[in-house]
């Protein structure tokens, strides 16, 4: 399924969502993930601590972070992938294409308590809960069920979606590009324009070299002449890998 979303360049941009079976498949490798180091670590330090590593109650606390943090460190570090999604080759994006902030990754992991909850099975064992509670299991698949954009509730709420690769060159990787010895910018307008910016138009960049679709890129290099008035009588797909390498150029300086 493909979803339009606004640029910053008030394009909107066609992106794959990513089908429910990936992320299902990155949430249980990423859950292997956590398991296996549960296993192991717990393993490990039995055995470098014996019969005390159990009663080692802050050991026990700083063991169990890396499991509570585990999302939201690697979505953070890692250009809105875990180890499942990479695994799966999906990625976390904002609705209008760009780089969550790291405030959106938060609002993400946090709401995975809501999207996710399995602690209302423990609290419904325990007694805290009534049967029906049991439907609160189910806030996240039903939000990602019904909503356009296949959001779950931390999604609607950060403002960001899930998209699907596949194999194209993500669009989060470094706006830096190598240059060539000796080269020369063009346009130094291209300054006016932020890294959220310069990351939308290396993903146009790609699109337009996998698709074809000049149309865009044309439409893309006519908004932008007219924000920053650059006179040009280059294509607009070399006008736009311009403005890239002309970005890089100026932010080495």
């Amino acid at each position: 399924m493909l979803v339009k979303l606004d640029t910053g360049f008030n394009i909107e941009v066609d992106f794959p969502v990513s089908p429910f079976h990936k992320r299902l498949f990155a949430w249980i490798i990423d859950l292997a993930v956590m398991g296996a180091y549960l296993w192991a670590g717990n393993k490990l330090l039995s055995l470098l601590f014996s019969n005390s590593w159990s009663e080692m109650k802050w050991a026990d606390v700083l063991f169990g972070l890396p499991v509570l943090l585990y999302h939201a460190a690697l979505e953070i570090s890692c250009n809105g992938q875990s180890v499942g999604k990479m695994a799966m080759n999906i990625q976390v994006i904002t609705l209008d294409g760009g780089q969550p902030s790291i405030s959106q990754y938060l609002i993400r992991w946090i709401f995975r308590l809501v999207d996710l909850p399995w602690w209302i099975s423990a609290a419904i064992v325990a007694g805290g809960l009534p049967w029906w509670s049991t439907l609160f299991l189910f806030c996240g698949l039903g939000s990602i069920i019904i909503s356009p954009k296949s959001q779950r509730i931390g999604d609607l709420l950060a403002g960001t979606i899930i998209i699907d690769n596949k194999s194209r060159t993500s669009w989060q990787d470094t706006v830096f590009t190598e240059l060539e010895s000796g080269y020369k910018p063009k346009y130094p307008q291209v300054m006016q324009l932020s890294d959220k910016d310069i990351n939308t138009l290396k993903s146009i960049i790609e699109s337009v070299k996998k698709n074809g679709n000049f149309d865009l890129s044309m439409r893309i290099r006519d908004r932008i002449i007219s924000k920053l008035g650059i006179q040009t009588n280059e294509d607009s797909l070399d006008f736009l890998e311009t403005l890239l390498k002309d970005y890089n150029y100026y932010a080495t300086q």
